[in-house]
């Protein structure tokens, strides 16, 4: 039987392979390699974003700013500016910051990087598309750790008392924060049922499936009148066996004499 070529989860891979390279000159490799199936999805299976400055487009705010690698890829990858730029990140004169920053690339929305303040950005914007009668929706994601910040309850509250079903909220859950795994650091044991009780109308899935990540996100809201959440379980490094659920690859530069054997593993 001829084996049918998944799109997504093909230009996932070619997402990979782009920042295994990129990450000989700065840290986060892990934190980016976990999310790259999430953004991959939105970008090209849920999202309407034609034109970086089309009025009408989806917004996109990636709260956990330290895996700006992820977003500039995939944005160049969209054709919203040359590949070639992916190539000076984090060198002199480059606008490829180590966090996104608005304005410095076409597509960018948002500044993150201080952990806990993208959800509130995408209430506001999400608020603002409610209030002016338009029909763009707004996606924010975020990390399971981010989750300790107090700001992402706060927005929580608001999203759902303003009945922000416009909103959708994705959670790149590794199970791994900076120093440790999140269970240590602050347990988030009933993680579902906290978003429930928020107000938040939940979704689990597998955050390495491209196709349940289609599924869980192809129609929004999930119920009408409050905000949408997808809780997706992911692994830290992802796709790369020796950084795969590794805390250290939260810091670690690529070593530049393993690159070929990394981009190797991806091919398999």
């Amino acid at each position: 039987m001829e084996t049918v070529k998944n799109d997504t989860a093909y230009t996932a891979n070619e997402i990979r392979k782009v920042l295994i390279k990129m990450h000989q000159k700065g840290p986060h490799i892990g934190p980016a390699l976990s999310v790259v199936d999430i953004i991959t999805v939105l970008y090209f299976d849920i999202m309407n974003i034609p034109t970086p400055d089309d009025p009408d487009r989806d917004r996109f705010i990636l709260s956990k700013g330290h895996a700006s690698t992820v977003l500039y890829t995939t944005l160049a990858f969209k054709g919203f500016f040359d590949k070639l730029l992916l190539e000076g990140y984090l060198t002199d004169n480059s606008v490829l910051f180590g966090h996104p920053k608005r304005g410095a690339l076409p597509g960018i929305e948002a500044s993150t990087g201080s952990l806990g303040q993208g959800l509130s950005l995408g209430v506001g914007i999400a608020l603002a598309a409610k209030t002016d009668n338009k029909k763009y929706r707004t996606y924010v994601v975020i990390g399971d750790g981010e989750c300790q910040e107090g700001q992402i309850w706060e927005a929580a509250m608001l999203a759902s008392k303003l009945k922000l079903d416009n909103l959708v909220v994705v959670i790149d859950a590794n199970n791994l924060q900076g120093y440790d795994r999140v269970e240590n650091i602050q347990p988030i044991s009933t993680f579902k049922a906290k978003w429930e009780a928020f107000g938040w109308s939940v979704k689990e899935t597998d955050g390495h499936d491209v196709n349940k990540l289609k599924e869980a996100l192809q129609e929004s809201p999930f119920e009408s009148g409050k905000p949408s959440i997808v809780i997706a379980r992911t692994m830290k490094g992802k796709g790369i066996s020796e950084f795969e659920d590794d805390l250290k690859w939260h810091y670690f530069l690529v070593p530049q004499d393993k690159v070929s054997s990394y981009l190797e593993e991806l091919e398999d």
